[in-house]
């Protein structure tokens, strides 16, 4: 993208803004930032908590978040970069969760990087992370994985400058 994806504007608002509306309108609270521009996030208004694995792949970012919200038994991990994530889909996740170590979207294909996560996984995960995987769709692997489908449009991640006007 050449800049922070947290930051790109999609209809005059930064992409994180819209996840964390989309969290938010779903009860989840607190909301925070892992990683990025601290300061420009800070001025949008966002919590931020530093990543403890920057620059390592978002299962870190996971691991970070697990961590960070020790008095929460599950946690709404979603990629900033995800600017059409609707409360619906949110709800998805929380309404699925049962018994399950995860819940994560299925659209073509598995969408971990918006998931509901049980605490209890954090040290599988940290496991998994210190043998080298940084894979978020390989860390899931021997945990018990609820998928629920949802619409696509949802979950389209901005990777590109390309991808914002589809």
């Amino acid at each position: 993208m050449g800049r922070d994806k947290a930051l790109v504007e999609v209809d005059g608002t930064p992409m994180v803004l819209r996840v964390v509306a989309a969290l938010r309108a779903a009860g989840c609270d607190p909301v925070v930032a892992i990683g990025g521009d601290r300061d420009a996030l800070e001025h949008l208004g966002l919590s931020v908590v530093t990543d403890d694995f920057p620059g390592e792949g978002p299962l870190g970012g996971v691991i970070t978040a697990l961590d960070h919200h020790v008095m929460a038994e599950v946690v709404v991990v979603a990629a900033c970069d995800l600017p059409h994530l609707t409360e619906a889909t949110v709800r998805q996740l929380i309404g699925a969760l049962h018994d399950a170590d995860v819940v994560v979207p299925r659209t073509d294909r598995l969408q971990p990087m918006c998931s509901l996560w049980q605490r209890s996984v954090t040290e599988s995960l940290r496991s998994a992370f210190m043998a080298g995987e940084r894979r978020l769709q390989d860390a899931l692997e021997g945990l018990q994985v609820v998928e629920i489908a949802v619409n696509p449009q949802d979950l389209a991640n901005v990777n590109t400058p390309g991808d914002l006007l589809q």
